[in-house]
């Protein structure tokens, strides 16, 4: 039996003004940004994991990663995000909140930034960009966490598309779905980390390494 969305939206906490007005920003602007569901159940997990430093791939407006600063009050977060515009917005949402001083906003590819140019390590990274490229994205970041830190990965169900046949994905996206399925075939075998898959917002990966 699935539960109702009214009932899941009853355990979501109330959110500052500022981000109340991000998620209506993103609404009326079509920029995606996390389920509230989804980032609620991040934050939990954060919480329990404790992490002090964070990389964030998809900044968007800034909205997770004020999120997560916002669960977090002891970690610093760093964002990519590749949209000029997206950047500007980010910046000055970022800079109207709290937590402004524990942000950083990296503009560019995030497969093309120079890692060494970012910090050596972090306890946390959080994927949130472009579907069809997060096998790379994990590739190129992943060595960045030590033993017992967590990769995050979201919109791994990608609103149901992940579920069905290739042949019933609208054709525009058929290469997106096809990366993501191998992707999750690969993380899922992967012998440097337990990954487990949690149905929360449009779905959840958990890769802890070894």
């Amino acid at each position: 039996m699935e539960l109702s969305d009214t009932y899941i939206e009853s355990f979501i906490q109330p959110r500052n003004e500022l981000l109340q007005e991000m998620e209506q920003f993103a609404k009326d602007n079509h920029v995606p940004i996390m389920q509230l569901a989804g980032i609620d159940a991040l934050n939990q997990l954060l919480r329990i994991q404790k992490p002090s430093s964070i990389l964030e791939i998809g900044t968007a407006i800034g909205y997770s990663a004020m999120r997560m600063a916002y669960a977090l009050p002891e970690c610093r977060i760093v964002t990519i995000e590749r949209d000029s515009d997206r950047v500007q917005y980010a910046k000055n949402f970022i800079a109207r909140s709290e937590v402004a001083d524990r942000i950083t906003v990296i503009e560019g590819d995030a497969l093309e930034v120079e890692v060494e140019s970012i910090r050596s390590t972090y306890d946390a990274i959080f994927i949130d960009a472009a579907k069809g490229q997060y096998q790379k994205f994990f590739e190129k970041y992943s060595p960045l966490v030590p033993s017992g830190g967590v990769l995050y990965i979201d919109n791994m169900y990608m609103h149901g598309l992940s579920d069905l046949d290739i042949k019933d994905v609208p054709r525009r996206k058929r290469t997106m779905i096809r990366n993501l399925k191998h992707f999750t075939d690969w993380i899922m075998q992967h012998p440097d980390y337990t990954s487990a898959f949690f149905p929360v917002g449009d779905g959840l990966l958990i890769c802890l390494k070894r």
